[in-house]
């Protein structure tokens, strides 16, 4: 069984533990010779690795998504762990659990099963309700569903997370619909459940998340509407412009164009999709990286593209945890009668120059934040309008 998973790596240890390749790349050091250089995981977390003695012996004998075991000094780069490989071998997969390399809900996946079916089963509209039940009913579906994350990274990044993710919708529905006078809350519930159902076909994740061929090229909203289609092909009575509103809320539920939606939301219902969606993924997925963030020291996590920002380590702050910032003593001239040399000029035996602590990182005055302003001005890079009323920084 492993013994030693990401979350544990502490600084100067020497560990032999397992870990799945997420990726493998061949570099060439400043000397013109090859290293390694990896990304290993676990169910907690992932860990950059290089290996840079001895790479030709090795680099042939495994890949990506194979299973290797290490002998490996733990160092910090860049304030995070990151492994120096001394030793590795592959895996066979019989030698290895598993469960210790792919995140999983911590909800039983039978348990949410039967909380999406109840969910269907209280549905008012029958149309809706016989629409949801035939496409759960179907084997290949429901397999997939129990087993699938959400995404690939970004969010409920795990296995089991698609459906937790949906169910964590349905209930939010429920509420926010308590707030909002004639929102119908079946139509909403069944954009739920289908808005990223084709996620089951779109992502592969047998071993690593990624990219079926089929995802690749279609896409998960298209992958939905084929699952739709199959399964009305079954409900020759089922009205037409509600089949139209169910599509509208696949094809729309991404909110804007720049985000993959071919259609904006166009009904309250699809608005409400969108927005539930997109606080659920976001709020899930800061969760996770603060959860996971392996930065030794600090406030904060580094700066996530996906999300625009880096994440205050919230209770870190707050108990004072942290490094407090660094402070550089700049020297304070007393006044002079000669003009200013590389060195403040005093006479012999007079007292030194006053030491005043700065704290390095100290919000910039107004009138930095003016000569800013006036600098890219001056670079043609801002009109001169915005210098008006600029004496306060803009926060």
């Amino acid at each position: 069984m492993k013994q030693i998973y990401t979350r544990d790596l502490r600084p100067n240890q020497v560990i032999i533990s397992e870990f799945l390749v997420r990726s493998k790349e061949v570099r060439l050091k400043k000397s013109g010779e090859n290293y390694l250089s990896l990304a290993l995981a676990d169910k907690t977390g992932e860990v950059d690795a290089k290996m840079w003695e001895n790479v030709e012996e090795v680099h042939d004998t495994f890949e990506r998504d194979d299973f290797i075991k290490i002998k490996a000094a733990v160092q910090v780069f860049r304030n995070k762990p990151q492994l120096t490989l001394h030793k590795l071998r592959r895996l066979e997969d019989h030698e290895v659990d598993l469960a210790d390399f792919f995140p999983r809900s911590a909800r039983d996946s039978e348990e949410m099963w039967r909380e999406l079916v109840d969910v269907i089963d209280g549905m008012q509209n029958v149309h809706l309700k016989t629409l949801l039940g035939k496409i759960v009913a179907n084997p290949d579906i429901a397999a997939r569903l129990k087993l699938a994350p959400a995404a690939k990274t970004l969010h409920h990044a795990y296995l089991g997370g698609l459906l937790e993710h949906i169910l964590s919708l349905c209930s939010l529905s429920k509420l926010v619909v308590q707030n909002y006078k004639g929102i119908d809350l079946d139509l909403l519930l069944t954009g739920v459940v289908l808005h990223d159902l084709g996620k089951i076909y779109e992502l592969s994740y047998s071993r690593s998340f990624n990219y079926t061929s089929e995802g690749q090229l279609l896409g998960h909203m298209i992958l939905e509407i084929e699952i739709v289609h199959r399964a009305l092909a079954e409900i020759p009575d089922f009205p037409r412009p509600l089949q139209t509103l169910l599509e509208h809320l696949i094809i729309s539920h991404h909110g804007q164009y720049e985000f993959g939606s071919p259609k904006l939301p166009m009904f309250p219902e699809a608005l409400m999709l969108h927005y539930l969606d997109d606080m659920d993924s976001k709020i899930q997925g800061m969760q996770s990286i603060l959860a996971r963030d392996q930065s030794i020291e600090g406030d904060w996590t580094g700066y996530l593209p996906s999300l625009g920002r880096p994440l205050l380590k919230m209770q870190r702050f707050l108990d004072g945890n942290a490094a407090a910032p660094e402070v550089e003593t700049v020297a304070v001239p007393q006044p002079e009668t000669e003009p200013a040399m590389s060195e403040p000029v005093r006479s012999e035996g007079a007292p030194p120059p006053t030491a005043v602590p700065v704290a390095a990182n100290a919000a910039p005055s107004a009138q930095d934040w003016k000569a800013k302003l006036r600098q890219l001005r001056d670079n043609k890079l801002l009109p001169d309008a915005a210098l008006t009323n600029s004496s306060e920084p803009r926060r």
